[in-house]
């Protein structure tokens, strides 16, 4: 299975896959990330993949202390459907 990748030279989060890369977005800000969006090429929508993305990102995210702010409605929606992750966001 593929890792989550954090590239914060591009500041986003990849997930590397036959067929192209998943991918999500952010701007910084201090201590807490703004998720901005979220790409699955179309030839690998459908596969579970964005939420695969998401959730390593977003335990990448709690081992380094941070927060975050979904603009993505994609990202919004996971954590919504997944109360474990809540405490993620910023209040």
């Amino acid at each position: 299975m593929q890792e989550v990748l954090h590239n914060p030279t591009q500041n986003r989060y990849e997930l590397h896959v036959d067929g192209g890369i998943v991918f999500a977005d952010y701007v910084q800000n201090g201590d807490m990330l703004l998720i901005t969006h979220t790409e699955t090429p179309p030839i690998l929508q459908g596969k579970g993949l964005a939420s695969r993305l998401v959730k390593g990102m977003l335990s990448h995210i709690r081992s380094r202390g941070q927060k975050v702010r979904p603009l993505c409605s994609f990202v919004a929606e996971y954590i919504e459907r997944h109360p474990e992750e809540q405490d993620l966001l910023l209040d």
